[in-house]
C-alpha cells in the first residue's frame, strides 16, 4: 500500500505532493485565523455604530464587508484547489498500488477475492483517505493555531465554573467534548447498537445465501425464504427503534453544543467585560477548537471503515508475498 512513497517512479508525486497538500492546508487555516480576527473588528464596529448614530461611515462599513469577501474568496479558491489536487494525488497513489497488483496478478488470481481487493478496496482506500486524511490534518492544524488564540482572548475574562483561570475556556472545551463523546459511547453501548448491526448483517447474509441456493435448487420452498425475510424485517425494525433513541441523545448533545460557549462566557457577558467583537472571536475560536477535538467522534464510523479496508489489503499483500516465495522454495 505504501510503495507509493518509496517507488522511484512516484517519488516526486508522493513527497512533493504531500508537501503541497500540507502547506496548502496550513495556509487555509491561516486564512481562517484572519477571518476570525475580522469577526472581532467587524462586530466591534457594529457595537460602535449601534451605540451612537453616525459613529461610523458607510464607506467604513462596506470596506469591512469587502475585506471579508476578499478573505472568503481566498479561502474558497484554496479549498477548491486543495480538493482538486488531493483527488489527483490519491489517484496516483491508487495507480501505484494497482500497478504492483497487476505485475503479480498471476499469483493474485489464485487468492480468493483478488478482483475485489484490486478494484473495490483500492478505490475505497483512496476515497476514504481523501476525506479522512485531509480533515484529520486540518483538525490538528486548527488546534495548533486556535488554542493559543483562545488562550489569549480568555485572559482576564471570568469563565463559568473556572473563574478567571486563563485555561478555563480550553479546559471547558475539552471537558465538554470528552463528556459528549463518553455520553454517546455509553448510549450506544446501552442500546447494543454494535450487537444489532452484527445481527442485522448475519440475518441479511442468511437470507442472501438461501436466495443464491434457490437459483439452482428447486427444492428450496418460498415459505423458507419468507421466514428468513421475516427475521430480516424484525431485526431492521429493532434497529430503527434503537437508533431512534440514539439519535434523540445525539441531536440533544449537538443542539446543546451550540450553547456551550455562551454558557462558559455567561459571567463575562453579564458583567459586560467583553465587547461584542471579542465575544464573537471567542465563540468562533471556541467552536473551531471544540470541533477539532470532536474529530474522532464525528469520523469514528469512517475510521472503522478505513481500518477494515486497510486490514483486507494488508492480508491480501501478505498472501501475495507468500505466494511469490513459495515457488522459489519448491525449486530448491
Amino acid at each position: 500500500m505504501f510503495r507509493f512513497f518509496n517507488n522511484r517512479k512516484w517519488l516526486l508525486w508522493a513527497w512533493l505532493g504531500s508537501t503541497i497538500i500540507l502547506g496548502s492546508l496550513w495556509l487555509q487555516v491561516e486564512i481562517d485565523v484572519k477571518i476570525n480576527e475580522w469577526f472581532g473588528v467587524f462586530y466591534d464596529m457594529i457595537q460602535k455604530a449601534l451605540a451612537a448614530p453616525n459613529a461610523i461611515t458607510l464607506e467604513e462599513y462596506f470596506e469591512s464587508l469587502l475585506s471579508f469577501i476578499t478573505l472568503a474568496g481566498m479561502y474558497i479558491a484554496l479549498y477548491v484547489a486543495i480538493s482538486f489536487f488531493t483527488a489527483h494525488f490519491l489517484f496516483r497513489w491508487r495507480t501505484a498500488m494497482v500497478e504492483w497488483y497487476h505485475s503479480v496478478y498471476d499469483q493474485a488470481r489464485t487468492i480468493e477475492g483478488a478482483s475485489q481487493r484490486v478494484q473495490e478496496d483500492t478505490i475505497k482506500f483512496t476515497r476514504i483517505m481523501e476525506g479522512l486524511g485531509t480533515s484529520f490534518i486540518e483538525s490538528i492544524m486548527i488546534l495548533i493555531q486556535f488554542v493559543p488564540i483562545l488562550f489569549g482572548l480568555s485572559i482576564g475574562i471570568p469563565i463559568f465554573f473556572f473563574g478567571e483561570w486563563e485555561y478555563g475556556l480550553i479546559v471547558g472545551a475539552l471537558i465538554w467534548t470528552l463528556g459528549g463523546t463518553i455520553f454517546l459511547i455509553a448510549l450506544g453501548w446501552i442500546l447494543r447498537l454494535v450487537g444489532v448491526e452484527y445481527d442485522l448483517q448475519k440475518q441479511e447474509a442468511a437470507y442472501r445465501k438461501v436466495l443464491v441456493i434457490a437459483e439452482d435448487d428447486g427444492n428450496v420452498r418460498p415459505k423458507r425464504i419468507d421466514e428468513l425475510f421475516d427475521d430480516v424485517r424484525k431485526i431492521h425494525f429493532l434497529s430503527y427503534i434503537r437508533y431512534l433513541y440514539f439519535n434523540i441523545g445525539r441531536m440533544a448533545y449537538l443542539q446543546a453544543n451550540v450553547l456551550s460557549a455562551y454558557v462558559f462566557l455567561a459571567p463575562a457577558i453579564v458583567a459586560g467585560v467583553v465587547t461584542l467583537g471579542v465575544m464573537q472571536q471567542i465563540i468562533r475560536a471556541f467552536g473551531r477548537v471544540e470541533g477539532s477535538m470532536q474529530y474522532l467522534l464525528k469520523a469514528w464510523p469512517t475510521i472503522i471503515e478505513l481500518a477494515s479496508v486497510y486490514k483486507r489489503l494488508r492480508e491480501f499483500e501478505e498472501k501475495l508475498q507468500l505466494s511469490e516465495e513459495t515457488p522459489t522454495t519448491d525449486t530448491k
